[in-house]
């Protein structure tokens, strides 16, 4: 560095000419503020979209399929727990299928023109709510995370599930086969397909992806073994307390 470059930068060296003092610590104070300024700024924050498609080996959408994802380095911890609704209508569990994060209160109207008896004992969860219609039962906390399958001890057909997860991120996919998982981080996930009519075995319903840094990454999960005419797993009669 020759003498008409050295101490051109901000932070330049202390080794000035004595008449360059007050134009030295000029810099120094400029290179103190902008240090402060970074150190105060809040690290950069994302909201990224990550779009899960769901369709059958004819490449129809499917629906009521719920994908879960969890990063691979647990940077994130479980969602925290909400409420939510199964109600019931037309002798039918309305969602068919609901996902929630553990820890959630369900509650369990009944809409119906007739009453039910809802029970469940699947390991995430085993309940019975007596036969009833319109009145108001106490919420029930799902606090272990698996599938809860749910039935009606007067209505054999009627068949719901609850999807209990401990993943930060998940969803149900709509009618068009889709879902959007939000405000994730750029990172690799893992996630998780599952539906009552997929019939694809469960290693195949695992896939890892990467997200981020673009504003939304879209995937498409393509199934391979025909749909289920009835979603399975059912609730056992042979379980029921008499």
């Amino acid at each position: 560095m020759n003498s008409r470059t050295a101490g051109r930068g901000p932070c330049a060296s202390s080794a000035q000419s004595a008449n360059r003092i007050p134009l030295r610590r000029s810099a120094t104070a400029k290179c103190l503020t902008i240090l402060l300024l970074l150190a105060a700024a809040p690290a950069a924050t994302w909201a990224l979209d990550l779009v899960v498609a769901v369709v059958d080996r004819d490449g129809k959408p499917v629906a009521e399929a719920v994908v879960t994802a969890a990063d691979s380095g647990s940077a994130r911890g479980p969602r925290a727990p909400g409420s939510a609704v199964m109600d019931q209508q037309h002798l039918q569990f309305v969602p068919q299928v609901l996902v929630i994060a553990t820890g959630t209160k369900v509650e369990f109207p009944n809409n119906d023109a007739v009453s039910h008896q809802v029970y469940s004992f699947s390991p995430a969860k085993r309940f019975q709510l007596p036969l009833y219609k319109g009145a108001t039962n106490p919420p029930i906390v799902f606090d272990k995370a698996g599938l809860v399958v749910l039935g009606c001890n007067i209505h054999d057909s009627m068949v719901g599930y609850i999807d209990v997860t401990d993943a930060p991120f998940f969803g149900k996919t709509d009618g068009n086969g889709s879902v959007v998982l939000t405000d994730m981080t750029p990172g690799n996930y893992q996630l998780v397909i599952w539906g009552p009519r997929i019939a694809d075995p469960a290693a195949s319903l695992t896939r890892n992806v990467s997200v981020g840094p673009n504003a939304e990454t879209r995937i498409e999960f393509h199934l391979t073994a025909p749909l289920r005419a009835r979603p399975e797993p059912r609730p056992r009669r042979s379980d029921w307390d008499y």
